[in-house]
C-alpha cells in the first residue's frame, strides 16, 4: 500500500476518510450547512473529512439538465468553504486545461469514471502535484485499473486513490462487485466505495439519472466490511430538490445512520 498525505492525515494508513458534500455546488450557503454538518459528525466519530462538490457536471443524462455555475464560482464556493471550515476539498475535473487551475484551490483531484482511461486527462492530473482518485469506469472490470494505477505511475502521481462506483448490468442497472474492492486494492493504492452513484440507475428516469436510495447503508456496510480507505458519500439537506442527482444523495440530517455502523463496523475489522 502507498499511503498519501492530505493536510494533517492519511489516506491509506488503516483510518477512514469520508469524502462527502453535495454533487453541485448549488450556492455558498448549501455547501456551508453541508460541510458544518458532516465536519461536526466526523469529528464526533474521529473521521477524516474532505469536502467534495463539484463546479460543473459535464455528464448529464440530458442536455437540458443545469451543469452548474462553471470553474470560476465554482472554485470560488470550494475555496471559501475549505477556508471557513479548515477543510481539505476535492472537485472533478472533465477536460486536460482544468487540472492546473483546479489543483490551485482543491486538494484532491477527481477524474469522472467516464474519463478514467483518458491519458491526456490522467497525465494533467498527475503533473499538478496533488493526489489524484480515479473513479473506475462502469464499464471496467476491477482488474482492468491496474493500467490505470500504471499510467498514473508513469506520469510520477503523488497520490492515487481508485474509487468503485458500481459497474453497467444491464440497462439502467449498476451493482458492486464487493470482492472488486480488494482487486483494486491489490495494485498497492487505497480504495474509495462511492455509496451514493453505487445506488444510481443511469438514465432510468428517462432525461435524468434514477436511483435507489434505501439500498446505500446495506452497500456501504458490505463495502466496509470487506475493507476499504475511503468512503464517498453525495449529502444534501433535501435531496428530492437536489439540481444533480437527487434520486441517491443522502439526506444530510440521516448522515449519522451511515457513518456510525460504518464506524463500528471498522473498528471492529481492524
Amino acid at each position: 500500500m502507498t499511503p498519501f498525505n492530505i493536510r494533517n492525515f492519511t489516506i491509506g494508513d488503516g483510518s477512514l476518510t469520508i469524502i462527502g458534500g453535495p454533487c453541485l455546488a448549488e450556492s455558498l450557503a448549501l455547501c456551508e450547512d453541508v460541510a458544518g454538518t458532516t465536519a461536526e459528525a466526523c469529528k464526533k466519530l474521529g473521521l477524516n473529512y474532505i469536502f467534495k462538490a463539484s463546479y460543473d457536471k459535464a455528464n448529464r443524462t440530458s442536455g437540458g439538465s443545469i451543469r452548474g455555475f462553471g470553474m470560476e464560482e465554482g472554485l470560488s464556493i470550494l475555496k471559501s468553504v475549505g477556508e471557513k471550515f479548515g477543510l481539505p476539498t476535492t472537485t472533478d475535473i472533465h477536460l486536460p486545461d482544468q487540472a492546473a487551475p483546479v489543483a490551485s484551490v482543491v486538494d484532491i483531484l477527481q477524474i469522472p469514471a467516464f474519463l478514467c482511461r483518458q491519458s491526456d486527462i490522467l497525465e494533467a492530473a498527475a503533473l499538478t502535484g496533488k493526489p489524484v482518485n480515479v473513479k473506475k469506469g462502469q464499464f471496467l472490470a476491477p482488474h482492468d485499473t491496474k493500467n490505470i494505477v500504471s499510467k498514473l505511475q508513469s506520469f510520477d502521481s503523488k497520490g492515487i486513490m481508485l474509487t468503485e462506483r458500481g459497474t453497467t448490468f444491464g440497462y439502467n442497472t449498476l451493482i458492486v462487485d464487493m470482492p472488486g474492492l480488494e482487486v483494486m486494492r491489490s495494485f498497492g493504492v487505497p480504495v474509495c466505495f462511492d455509496a451514493t452513484h453505487s445506488a444510481q440507475r443511469p438514465g432510468g428516469a428517462g432525461t435524468a439519472t434514477g436511483g435507489v436510495r434505501e439500498s446505500i447503508p446495506a452497500m456501504v456496510r458490505a463495502a466496509i466490511a470487506v475493507g476499504i480507505d475511503a468512503l464517498f458519500l453525495e449529502v444534501h439537506p433535501d435531496p428530492d430538490k437536489a439540481l444533480s442527482d437527487s434520486a441517491t444523495q443522502w439526506k444530510l440530517s440521516r448522515i449519522m445512520e451511515i457513518l456510525e455502523p460504518a464506524v463500528a463496523l471498522h473498528q471492529a475489522r481492524k
